[in-house]
């Protein structure tokens, strides 16, 4: 399903064309930023046809951004997933997903993103494009973020993006399971 989600680097940049009063100057966000679990969430949803879906979480993450002083297109953004983390507040459903038929966790420790292009799209967000690898395969994705707040050294972003799970070979019980996953994360950063 997911793996890295680079694209959180670039809406640092974009801060910083804000007005001066609102915004961080460049200055200001340059740097190495580790993610924060606490104040973090990083939810999915799959819809179902005629039915509720399957909705959760991944409880264990990890991340960083880079924001070289140079520009924007230029950030770098490393998002790990650890896929035996997945909570649905249902036991069956989430052992279920960690076996061979989704994440396969016996074997897959990980889903990682790692971003290779950020584009600014608006004063605040941006469009982060990356390389998504799970179970061994590994496709283009997109993700749309927005900065949400930043200051005293602290970024959060909030992210979201659909990714297709056949590419990944996770297709178990498509059509009456959507084949899209939609994303929804909130993710805090702190500098390094």
């Amino acid at each position: 399903m997911v793996e890295r989600f680079p694209a959180i680097a670039v809406l640092l940049f974009l801060a910083a064309s804000v007005q001066a009063a609102a915004a961080p100057s460049l200055s200001a966000v340059v740097g190495r930023y580790s993610i924060m679990t606490p104040g973090s969430s990083l939810f999915f949803a799959v819809p179902a046809v005629g039915g509720p879906g399957i909705t959760g979480r991944f409880d264990r993450f990890d991340g960083r951004i880079d924001i070289p002083a140079s520009s924007v297109e230029h950030a770098r953004v490393e998002i790990i997933i650890y896929p035996d983390s997945v909570a649905t507040g249902q036991k069956r459903v989430d052992d279920f997903l960690k076996s061979n038929a989704v994440f396969d966790t016996a074997n897959e420790r990980t889903i990682v993103f790692r971003s290779t292009h950020v584009q600014r799209t608006g004063e605040d967000t941006a469009t982060i494009v990356g390389s998504l690898t799970a179970r061994g395969r590994t496709f283009r994705e997109t993700f749309h973020v927005r900065l949400a707040e930043s200051g005293r050294g602290a970024l959060r972003f909030h992210v979201e993006g659909r990714v297709l799970r056949s590419r990944y070979g996770m297709d178990v019980g498509t059509p009456i399971y959507s084949n899209v996953v939609d994303f929804d994360m909130n993710l805090a950063f702190r500098r390094r």
